[in-house]
């Protein structure tokens, strides 16, 4: 939903350079994007998450006979990196504690069922693309204190303590 406001706003503003950029391949574009922080319409953002939730169940449910794989965002996009070195898997990590090896394996494999999906020859797949929106969302709401009333105590309390690094 962050990526989605602020995408929206720099269509308008064309903060790089008068260019509306929806990805960014340096952390230099990424700073200067994620410098605006969104605000959310609290009074409306349970029932805009509800309506998602709702979206997401009906897509499944119309195409449930159809041949189609379940992949959340998170399976994929992970704080992390893999790389692939003389068929050594190095794990390498922004965090100061090391993530188990067992998430390593699930991401790998999340990767090849989406390959094996698609019907294609598996290979690593990696990307240039920076992320822009990271950290606490605290610090990428404008109205976070209106957000934070909003969503506590409900089913989507748990966004209050996520850290998107």
């Amino acid at each position: 939903m962050i990526s989605v406001l602020a995408n929206s706003y720099d269509s308008q503003a064309k903060l790089l350079n008068g260019t509306h950029k929806s990805h960014v391949h340096s952390p230099h574009e990424a700073k200067i994007l994620a410098n605006y922080k969104p605000k959310v319409n609290a009074t409306l953002l349970v029932s805009n998450l509800k309506e998602a939730d709702e979206t997401t169940a009906k897509a499944l449910e119309y195409f449930k006979s159809t041949r189609h794989i379940v992949l959340y965002y998170e399976d994929i996009v992970g704080n992390r990196t893999v790389r692939f070195e003389h068929e050594t898997i190095y794990f390498l990590t922004i965090f100061p504690y090391s993530i188990p090896s067992r998430d390593l394996r699930n991401f790998l494999q999340k990767l090849a069922d989406v390959q094996e999906f698609l019907r294609l020859p598996y290979r690593y797949l990696t990307s240039h693309q920076v992320k822009i929106h990271s950290g606490h969302l605290s610090k990428q709401i404008e109205n976070w204190d209106d957000v934070q009333k909003a969503l506590e105590g409900t089913s989507y309390g748990s966004f209050l303590h996520e850290d998107y690094q």
